[in-house]
């Protein structure tokens, strides 16, 4: 373990070591279930990395719990608990999706927080119409592409202890928010916003998504291993989810193999490579823990801000 930076750096074992005996609440088959295309972790990552970042976080939502009932005591108020919020930040194509998952199953086998969501901000997406409008459809995943004041507000009503608030829902398939369709979240004990964007930073607000968080998760790997992981997802949708009609991205489902492979290396280098560089990349020393990935998907180094 390195002590003499910002951060205290773990490799594989010494991280697991931290889980202390305590035994993984989860099944093979439900580890199965949890993963996202081409994602392929094995499952002892489960228990050797996400299971002590599930006991690290449960220290921290405990002490929470017992600040709000020491509050309460000390205003004699009876304000609603406020939920513990996580945000996961990462690339497109470097395993967020499968890490919020698999985080939220875990964490919500602890006995003091057993009700545990998860929302992803592409629900805050701006509709195609406006995207469209404002000619941004190529900027898709760009802190300019999102409803930030709705993302805030709906931070703002979930962090108030508000019963229910509701987060939009997007559709892969139609790449596009769905007119009407809403997640009702509930007063949870725990929340976890899974998001390209959460720790960016705009320089014109006053305000920050992740002023929110009471924990932050950034998922890392080198930019040639996310690269190969994105086209080898996007050869995978050519055969599955683009072959369906109603597919925004239908048209790519005849491609050729060489054609997968040009397509979504242009993809990757028009906009996702450069996202990465300016908006997402630089929001990495933000997080407070910090899983580094190799290039066979396994956290190779866990890194916890002191």
């Amino acid at each position: 373990m390195n002590r003499h930076s910002l951060y205290m750096e773990f490799g594989r074992e010494e991280w697991a070591a931290l889980r202390d005996h305590t035994p993984l609440p989860l099944t093979k088959e439900e580890f199965e279930r949890l993963k996202g295309l081409n994602d392929q972790i094995p499952f002892q990552e489960a228990d050797q990395i996400y299971h002590p970042i599930t006991r690290l976080i449960n220290l921290y939502v405990a002490a929470s719990q017992q600040l709000h009932r020491s509050s309460v005591a000390f205003t004699g108020s009876r304000e609603a608990k406020t939920p513990f919020i996580i945000g996961i930040a990462g690339s497109v194509a470097v395993g967020k999706s499968t890490a919020a998952r698999l985080l939220q199953l875990l964490l919500s086998r602890w006995t003091n927080h057993r009700n545990v969501d998860l929302v992803t901000t592409d629900g805050f997406l701006h509709p195609n119409r406006v995207l469209q409008e404002r000619g941004l459809m190529k900027k898709k995943g760009f802190p300019e592409s999102y409803d930030i004041k709705r993302l805030l507000q709906f931070l703002t009503e979930v962090k108030a202890g508000k019963p229910e608030v509701a987060a939009p829902v997007y559709s892969h398939l139609v790449y596009d928010v769905v007119p009407g369709r809403q997640q009702i979240v509930r007063n949870p004990d725990i929340l976890i916003v899974e998001g390209i964007n959460v720790l960016q930073v705009n320089k014109e607000a006053r305000v920050f998504v992740s002023d929110f968080f009471d924990f932050s998760i950034y998922l890392d790997a080198d930019e040639r291993d996310i690269k190969r992981w994105y086209i080898e997802r996007f050869r995978m949708l050519r055969d599955s989810a683009f072959r369906d009609p109603q597919s925004y991205f239908h048209r790519y489902a005849t491609l050729t193999e060489e054609q997968s492979v040009q397509t979504a290396t242009e993809i990757w280098n028009e906009i996702n490579a450069v996202n990465l560089r300016e908006n997402i990349l630089p929001s990495k020393g933000r997080a407070r823990l910090l899983l580094q990935k190799g290039s066979n998907h396994e956290i190779r180094k866990v890194l916890l801000r002191k």
